[in-house]
């Protein structure tokens, strides 16, 4: 029997002298970022660093924590989380750059949020709009336990005060590297969730990352199809229990 995987690596492997051979269509490349136009903005502090922790301190203490508080988190704890994990860190030559290296600078990662208890901003669910550092209001209400079962019942999820959900809208990498580009999709997602990782840390907050998830339940909490676009990670992030 055919194991889906194993295929999926062999199939999508390059080979000296095989390479495939394709010609981009430029004006079929999908935009690289995502907007919902109608959707209640809630503006961001600005994306500053609440403190200098040295990167190495960091990358010492980060671990994957489980149990939090009930102490929400503020604005400004949160704008800097979500800019330094996927924002905007650049602009050169008509380009904008972000902070998490991506496979041919195409961005196919977005940010969604299942917001539980942040200062100033009401609990729902959010979309992060990285080209204006903003969020996009998409659905009112406490879904802390909505996003807990979606995890595979993990109550750490509805005991967060934020759940990063993210999505991959595999268009923009199949364009270019076809269906190599799943590779290129979950490497870019890692790279995205290390950089809040190491984020959270040096605020002193916990966090802990999230693979294990029912995904169409995920993708009908923020309301994505599944098919082009579909939840593959998440984080979530809150006051540690033992210090924050």
């Amino acid at each position: 029997m055919t194991n889906t995987g194993d295929q999926f690596q062999r199939e999508t492997k390059y080979n000296r002298g095989r390479m495939p051979r394709t010609t981009l269509d430029w004006s079929s490349q999908p935009g690289l970022y995502k907007e919902y136009p109608d959707a209640k903005r809630i503006d961001l502090p600005p994306a500053e660093p609440l403190n200098n922790c040295p990167l190495r301190d960091a990358l010492r203490n980060r671990r994957s924590i489980r149990d939090f508080t009930d102490v929400p988190i503020s604005g400004q704890s949160l704008s800097y989380l979500l800019w330094a994990s996927t924002g905007i860190s650049r602009r050169e030559h008509g380009y904008e750059f972000r902070t998490a290296p991506s496979a041919g600078a195409l961005y196919p990662i977005e940010t969604y949020l299942c917001v539980n208890n942040i200062q100033a901003i009401p609990a729902g669910v959010y979309h992060y709009n990285v080209k204006g550092h903003y969020l996009e209001f998409l659905k009112q209400g406490n879904h802390a336990g909505d996003v807990a079962r979606a995890a595979l019942d993990q109550q750490m999820c509805g005991a967060a005060a934020v759940v990063f959900i993210w999505t991959a809208v595999f268009q923009r990498s199949k364009w270019k590297y076809g269906q190599r580009a799943y590779r290129y999709v979950y490497l870019d997602a890692g790279h995205v969730a290390e950089n809040l990782a190491l984020t959270a840390t040096s605020l002193d907050l916990g966090s802990c990352p999230v693979a294990a998830l029912y995904d169409d339940e995920v993708n009908s909490l923020i309301g994505v199809d599944g098919i082009e676009e579909s939840v593959i990670y998440m984080t979530v992030v809150g006051c540690r229990a033992i210090k924050c």
